[in-house]
């Protein structure tokens, strides 16, 4: 019903856009008619809205736009399902293990795809989390997925066909890894082992330990961990030297998970992060950054990293022809794209890692009085922002693989991370230091 609505009401707006000359994605009733069709998705909930930051996410460039600006306003907080209609699930994944914990029946947290309670083991008194997947979400993905894509169609949103067949069905199957709790479970332990030989100074990583007793297919059980998300108040009031350490940490994380282990944590929302805090007085300190979600995880092919990698470290040389050949390789160019594409999407990638150039390579306005680049003052990520939305526009522009889409999604909420700390430090030396491993186990034959 929600997609003949707005395919008739559209329609007739796109009628009357001809006769009147206007462009009709700057119509304000084909707004209304997008901020409607994402409410729609949001009253069914679920699977349904999971699917939409998903399409808001990765569908720029098969959506017009005002539903995609539409769609990213789609929360990923949704009131949490009663204990009551989940206990009977909790309980047939659990089998006789149920009986061991005390689940608080009060959600702590609840988004499309889970919720989480608090439960303490009854032998030992400890306290755990148990992320909760909701009943049936498996069964419902397929089903769910074929009905937003009648709603689309039947809307005019869009235009059936094989690159349409083809993006739906890369979005399909990264919500059922996202469910897959056994892989989410496997890829948490291979992070806990690969940060616990990390130390940035002045900051801790921490991945959560497992409870692999409480562990199914619908119920991950880890460690509780209480700390600061880095919006706080009480972040914002740490030491200029603190801040600028998380943010480090934050990026020097990245570095190893793009250029070391090619595991790469792809949603960075704030939300999967906690600060635990040394002393708030102190001007250094021992903090702790916790990993917290690695549902949505991409274990990268050694040619898509080798493509990568290349690309970083050519957009931070500003190496046109590198540049070109990285983005060819990842499938964000065609091959016998001209000189005019070649320059623009080259452009591109340099203005988005400006914050890895060499220091005299910065921006000078973005700088503080020790040459230091001002994360949170050079609003990178708004700049960027406007010139991707010019590049997508042109007809050199073809669309990004998932993976693309998706680093791309992991290195802006990095720099948005970072940018809220409004740390102040030079990036250049720490990737010249990754390049460099890089490049000498590749001589090697390590990479």
């Amino acid at each position: 019903m929600a997609g003949l609505r707005a395919g008739g009401a559209l329609a007739v707006d796109s009628a009357i856009a001809r006769v009147l000359g206007r462009e009709e994605e700057d119509s304000a009733f084909a707004r209304r008619e997008a901020q409607r069709f994402a409410a729609e998705l949001g009253r069914l909930k679920g699977t349904y809205v999971k699917i939409g930051q998903m399409m808001a996410l990765f569908g720029e460039h098969f959506l017009p736009p005002v539903l995609v600006d539409a769609l990213r306003d789609l929360s990923d907080q949704t009131e949490p399902l009663p204990w009551d209609a989940l206990e009977s699930a909790v309980r047939a994944s659990l089998g006789t293990r149920f009986d061991e914990l005390d689940i608080d029946p009060d959600a702590v947290a609840a988004a499309s795809l889970a919720q989480v309670h608090l439960a303490k083991i009854r032998d030992s008194g400890e306290w755990i989390c148990l992320k909760i997947q909701y009943p049936g979400l498996a069964q419902m993905i397929d089903a769910d997925f074929d009905a937003v894509v009648r709603m689309l169609l039947l809307a005019r949103w869009v235009k059936s066909g094989r690159d349409l067949d083809n993006w739906m069905q890369s979005l399909r199957g990264h919500l059922h890894l996202e469910i897959d709790y056994e892989r989410e479970a496997r890829l948490t332990a291979r992070m806990r082992e690969l940060v616990a030989g990390v130390e940035p100074e002045g900051v801790h990583f921490h991945v959560p330990a497992q409870y692999p007793r409480y562990c199914t297919r619908e119920v991950l059980a880890l460690e509780y961990i209480e700390g600061y998300p880095v919006s706080a108040t009480e972040v914002a009031a740490l030491s200029q030297e603190r801040r600028n350490a998380l943010g480090r940490a934050m990026l020097e994380l990245f570095f190893y998970e793009l250029y070391d282990w090619g595991l790469l944590q792809t949603d960075p929302n704030f939300g999967n992060y906690l600060l635990r805090l040394d002393d708030r007085r102190k001007k250094y300190a021992d903090d702790e950054l916790a990993l917290l979600d690695f549902g949505s995880v991409l274990d990268c092919s050694p040619e898509f990293l080798e493509h990568l990698r290349g690309t970083v470290d050519a957009s931070q040389r500003q190496d046109i022809p590198a540049i070109v050949e990285g983005l060819v390789g990842l499938g964000c160019l065609h091959p016998d794209v001209g000189e005019e594409g070649r320059q623009m999407f080259a452009d591109f990638c340099v203005h988005l890692l400006e914050p890895l150039r060499r220091p005299e390579d910065l921006p000078p306005e973005y700088l503080n009085e020790d040459g230091e680049y001002c994360w949170g003052r050079s609003r990178l990520m708004r700049r960027a922002g406007k010139q991707a939305a010019a590049s997508a526009t042109s007809r050199h522009f073809i669309p990004p693989s998932r993976e693309f889409a998706l680093i791309a999604r992991k290195l802006t909420g990095v720099f948005n991370f970072i940018a809220v700390l409004d740390a102040q430090f030079n990036a250049c030396d720490m990737l010249e230091r990754h390049v460099a491993a890089w490049r000498e186990r590749e001589r090697h034959g390590q990479a």
